[in-house]
């Protein structure tokens, strides 16, 4: 079996945080700093009064999909899809509803990037080890920019190599390895590298 590279998009293949700051601060009078690496905290008000979590989930379904066209390619990330395609099943795993999945699509083609793409609510454990019982790949890596998606998949396939990759230069720094990734690789070019290895050495040991 063809190995499996399971790769989230916001923040990891497309550039998000930044065009929703501006959409928020344009749209809404919001603004948007998360430097202080949380993104319930990172939303306020002009009055400097934060944005309720409610508040701030109607916000995204607000950008997602009808502004989904201000995002931008990270750099280096469709190469990098491209040259592991030759040797790897991708998969994109989005957290986005259902009713995002035809825009994710149209919007990752237009970046040269045509892969299948799962949508998925909440941890991503449980998708990605249904992914690894129906394709039973000969080595996989998942990439994702939030720590709490690693522990999950740390969880559920432990056999999955976990690399933590977070994309935007201006949120890296504030964002701490996540502990249950086996490694920290902002850059594409390097990051590429490691998924090679790592899909060449088989099933991770946990």
């Amino acid at each position: 079996m063809k190995p499996l590279v399971i790769c989230d998009c916001d923040e990891v293949l497309l550039h998000m945080v930044r065009h929703f700051g501006v959409w928020l601060r344009e749209r809404h009078d919001i603004s948007f700093d998360m430097s202080g690496g949380d993104f319930a905290r990172a939303l306020k008000r002009a009055d400097g009064s934060l944005v309720e979590r409610e508040a701030m989930w109607g916000l995204l379904d607000g950008f997602f999909p009808d502004e989904m066209e201000r995002q931008t390619l990270v750099p280096g990330a469709a190469e990098a899809l491209a040259a592991l395609a030759d040797q790897a099943e991708i998969v994109i795993l989005t957290n986005l509803g259902n009713h995002c999945r035809d825009a994710r699509i149209a919007q990752l083609a237009r970046f040269g990037i045509a892969h299948r793409v799962e949508t998925n609510q909440g941890g991503k454990g449980d998708p990605v080890a249904r992914l690894i019982a129906e394709l039973r790949p000969s080595a996989a890596v998942f990439v994702d920019d939030l720590a709490v998606h690693h522990e999950s998949v740390a969880k559920h396939a432990p056999q999955v190599h976990r690399l933590h990759l977070v994309s935007e230069p201006e949120l890296a720094p504030h964002i701490p390895p996540a502990p249950h990734a086996h490694a920290r690789i902002d850059d594409w070019g390097a990051a590429r590298a490691w998924i090679e290895q790592r899909l060449a050495s088989g099933p991770a040991e946990g």
